[in-house]
């Protein structure tokens, strides 16, 4: 019995979790040494232990027998389907979810190569991202992949656009923080716009791309403490706090420079990075343009105050701890999506009961918006007709 059954829900955030090798047979050779030589392939060796323990597991026929039961409650490398393309399609009939948007592990941040001077590099990186999550990909229409572009160099971030494009990505990936020399709304970035545009296509954010937490700030004279995986790389309590601040500021720099009016159809995603900063987020950048209005003639040509183009045009996924309900209530029922996450531990083990317990008391438009007709908005062509409403298609 799938974990979802009676109900169409489209789940804007789950993940690959990619073994070392994963990029090998889509790097551009020339890349290949520079790939090999960064850190965390120095650190992830091939044929490590953890690396033959997982597939070793995965082959076991006594493991492979509970995957059904277990499918919420093994996680990371142990997940049905995390790292054998063959086994997702699987994975997802259990999980009764109508789509996935997937998006990395292994190269979440690009390993950090975009504001280096490794500039051909962090673009071969992106570009093998791209032919691996394709590829990984097509094995099912239901699965929708992201392709990552870079924004430090504007003629390479056009062509990696144009490829992942071509190459049959569902959704362009670009990150929070900003680019070292320019804004990421700047009007060279017009031609990407208007690729997705055209391709109805979304642009997305994810954690990984965001600015970290001054490490100042883990200097407090106590133990360090664990995170959800008992290492000390992803969030604690502490470094949670500022993952939106950076998308905050993109998305408010894009529409007060006018990219959301200049491209009408396009959508906007911020995903995995929270959403109980939208409702404060929305009212003030109304106060900001209400502020400055006056004197900034490109406040003057907005189409429409800026938390009225977020209810168009930007779509958001509350983590399972939040209270979605509130952050509806507080944004509109057009902004929030659901997301599990899977097969990650911070996605929890019945993300849709606790999300159904912050919408109790919610009118069913905005039950349904969160987890299906929002995902659908957001998609655009990425997501097949026929995959949009299945259940309410198949009653007609």
């Amino acid at each position: 019995m799938p974990y979802v059954e009676n109900r169409v829900v489209h789940d804007a955030d789950s993940h690959l979790m990619e073994l070392p090798d994963c990029l090998d047979e889509f790097f551009d050779p020339k890349f290949r040494a520079a790939y090999d030589a960064l850190p965390k392939l120095k650190k992830n060796a091939r044929d490590a232990k953890w690396v033959k323990d997982a597939q070793a597991l995965h082959e076991d026929a006594e493991f492979r027998s509970g995957a059904n039961e277990n499918i919420l409650l093994r996680k990371n490398y142990q997940a049905l389907g995390s790292f054998r393309r063959e086994d997702r399609p699987k994975a997802l009939d259990q999980l009764g979810f109508s789509s996935q948007l997937i998006f990395t592990t292994w190269c979440l941040g690009n390993f950090g190569l975009d504001q280096t001077k490794e500039i051909d590099l962090c673009y071969a990186a992106a570009q093998a991202h791209n032919r691996m999550m394709t590829w990984f990909c097509a094995i099912d229409r239901r699965f929708l992949g992201t392709g990552y572009v870079p924004l430090e160099d504007f003629a390479q971030a056009k062509k990696t656009a144009r490829e992942a494009i071509d190459l049959g990505c569902k959704a362009l990936l670009i990150p929070s923080r900003p680019p070292k020399h320019h804004s990421p709304s700047h009007i060279e970035f017009d031609a990407i716009w208007a690729m997705a545009q055209e391709a109805g296509l979304p642009i997305v954010f994810h954690v990984g791309g965001e600015e970290k937490l001054n490490p100042a700030y883990f200097e407090n004279g106590l133990p360090r403490v664990k995170d959800f995986h008992g290492g000390e790389e992803n969030f604690t309590s502490v470094s949670y706090m500022p993952i939106a601040h950076s998308v905050m500021q993109t998305l408010a720099a894009m529409i007060f420079d006018g990219i959301p009016d200049r491209f009408p159809k396009l959508r906007f995603g911020a995903i995995e990075l929270g959403a109980s900063w939208v409702p404060g987020w929305m009212r003030n950048m109304d106060s900001a343009a209400h502020a400055f209005i006056k004197n900034e003639d490109r406040l003057q040509k907005l189409s429409a105050r800026p938390s009225e183009i977020v209810r168009r045009q930007v779509r958001v996924t509350p983590y399972p701890h939040e209270d979605a309900g509130w952050i509806i209530r507080n944004s509109g029922e057009e902004v929030c999506l659901f997301s599990s996450d899977f097969p990650h531990v911070e996605g929890g083990r019945n993300p849709l009961k606790r999300f159904n317990d912050s919408l109790a008391g919610l009118p069913q438009s905005s039950i349904d918006r969160f987890y299906c007709d929002n995902f659908v908005d957001l998609m655009g062509e990425g997501l097949a007709t026929e995959l949009r409403h299945p259940k309410a298609q198949e009653a007609a």
